[in-house]
């Protein structure tokens, strides 16, 4: 199982970024654990200047701007 958390304010894209990962996982069939953190001090922490940012397992893989599908695909 895959640990995701998307890091934003809850901004347009933040909340595509999330039903984009949502979505993918679904349709790979992959199992995530998805966390949406919108608090700027813990989202500070992780080092993203630029939101949404996405760690996964616990490494930051994305910050700024909606990611592309096969940037998802290839994380899951």
């Amino acid at each position: 199982m895959k640990n995701i958390k998307v890091l934003g304010t809850g901004c347009a894209n933040c909340k595509n970024t999330l039903k984009l990962i949502e979505d993918v996982a679904k349709e790979k069939g992959v199992e995530v654990q998805l966390e949406k953190i919108e608090d700027l001090k813990q989202i500070m922490t992780w080092g993203v200047l630029s939101t949404p940012g996405v760690v996964v397992d616990g490494k930051v893989v994305h910050a700024g701007g909606v990611p592309a599908r096969a940037k998802v695909e290839g994380w899951l």
